[in-house]
Protein backbone atom coordinates (compact mmCIF):
# COMPACT_ATOMS: atom_id res chain seq x y z
CA UNK A 1 0.00 0.00 0.00
CA UNK A 2 1.45 3.28 -0.73
CA UNK A 3 1.06 6.54 1.07
CA UNK A 4 -1.90 7.73 -0.61
CA UNK A 5 -3.84 4.76 -0.27
CA UNK A 6 -3.53 4.98 3.13
CA UNK A 7 -4.38 8.57 3.42
CA UNK A 8 -7.67 7.84 1.31
CA UNK A 9 -8.22 4.93 4.33
CA UNK A 10 -7.60 7.20 6.92
CA UNK A 11 -10.02 10.05 5.74
CA UNK A 12 -12.51 7.30 4.77
CA UNK A 13 -12.54 5.48 8.51
CA UNK A 14 -11.80 8.93 10.18
CA UNK A 15 -14.69 11.12 8.16
CA UNK A 16 -12.13 13.71 7.61
CA UNK A 17 -11.18 14.81 4.00
CA UNK A 18 -8.44 13.48 2.17
CA UNK A 19 -6.19 16.87 2.44
CA UNK A 20 -7.23 17.22 6.23
CA UNK A 21 -6.27 13.27 6.55
CA UNK A 22 -3.03 14.04 4.27
CA UNK A 23 -1.86 16.69 6.75
CA UNK A 24 -2.80 14.55 9.48
CA UNK A 25 -0.46 11.59 8.39
CA UNK A 26 2.41 13.71 7.75
CA UNK A 27 2.17 15.47 11.09
CA UNK A 28 2.24 12.24 12.99
CA UNK A 29 5.13 10.77 10.64
CA UNK A 30 6.87 14.28 10.96
CA UNK A 31 6.94 14.12 14.81
CA UNK A 32 7.46 10.39 15.42
CA UNK A 33 10.58 10.66 13.63
CA UNK A 34 11.57 14.14 15.53
CA UNK A 35 11.02 12.06 18.76
CA UNK A 36 13.06 8.96 17.59
CA UNK A 37 16.07 11.84 16.56
CA UNK A 38 15.90 13.05 19.76
CA UNK A 39 16.48 9.68 21.32
CA UNK A 40 13.49 9.34 23.29
CA UNK A 41 10.61 6.00 22.47
CA UNK A 42 7.52 6.40 21.50
CA UNK A 43 4.82 4.03 23.14
CA UNK A 44 1.22 3.36 21.23
CA UNK A 45 -0.65 1.30 23.17
CA UNK A 46 -2.03 -1.84 21.28
CA UNK A 47 -0.19 -0.90 18.27
CA UNK A 48 3.68 -1.35 19.35
CA UNK A 49 7.11 0.61 20.37
CA UNK A 50 9.16 2.68 18.33
CA UNK A 51 12.67 3.05 19.49
CA UNK A 52 16.51 3.48 18.19
CA UNK A 53 19.12 1.33 18.89
CA UNK A 54 22.86 1.29 18.27
CA UNK A 55 24.66 -1.04 15.72
CA UNK A 56 28.20 -0.94 16.32
CA UNK A 57 30.95 -0.78 14.04
CA UNK A 58 31.53 -3.60 11.51
CA UNK A 59 33.51 -4.42 8.75
CA UNK A 60 31.79 -6.30 5.39
CA UNK A 61 32.76 -7.69 2.54
CA UNK A 62 32.51 -5.83 -0.51
CA UNK A 63 30.06 -8.42 -3.13
CA UNK A 64 32.01 -7.09 -6.39
CA UNK A 65 35.49 -6.68 -5.37
CA UNK A 66 35.70 -8.97 -2.17
CA UNK A 67 37.60 -6.12 -0.48
CA UNK A 68 36.83 -5.55 3.34
CA UNK A 69 35.24 -2.41 4.02
CA UNK A 70 34.02 -0.82 7.48
CA UNK A 71 30.81 -0.01 8.09
CA UNK A 72 30.43 3.10 11.10
CA UNK A 73 28.27 2.95 13.84
CA UNK A 74 24.47 4.21 13.72
CA UNK A 75 21.21 4.48 15.20
CA UNK A 76 18.47 2.71 13.81
CA UNK A 77 14.87 2.44 14.00
CA UNK A 78 12.98 -0.51 15.57
CA UNK A 79 9.63 -1.38 15.98
CA UNK A 80 8.21 -3.82 18.09
CA UNK A 81 4.64 -4.55 18.05
CA UNK A 82 1.99 -5.06 20.67
CA UNK A 83 0.34 -8.09 21.66
CA UNK A 84 -2.84 -6.96 20.15
CA UNK A 85 -1.19 -5.98 17.20
CA UNK A 86 0.39 -9.45 16.91
CA UNK A 87 -3.21 -10.87 17.84
CA UNK A 88 -4.37 -9.32 15.30
CA UNK A 89 -1.90 -10.98 12.29
CA UNK A 90 -2.16 -14.11 13.90
CA UNK A 91 -5.92 -14.41 14.93
CA UNK A 92 -6.52 -17.59 16.98
CA UNK A 93 -8.41 -20.39 14.90
CA UNK A 94 -10.83 -22.18 17.22
CA UNK A 95 -10.82 -26.41 16.39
Amino acid sequence: MKKADFVSLVAEQSGMTKKASEACVEAVFRTLGDVLAQGERVTLTGFGTFDTKLRSERTVCVPNSGEKASVPAARVPVFRPAKQLKEKLNPKTSH
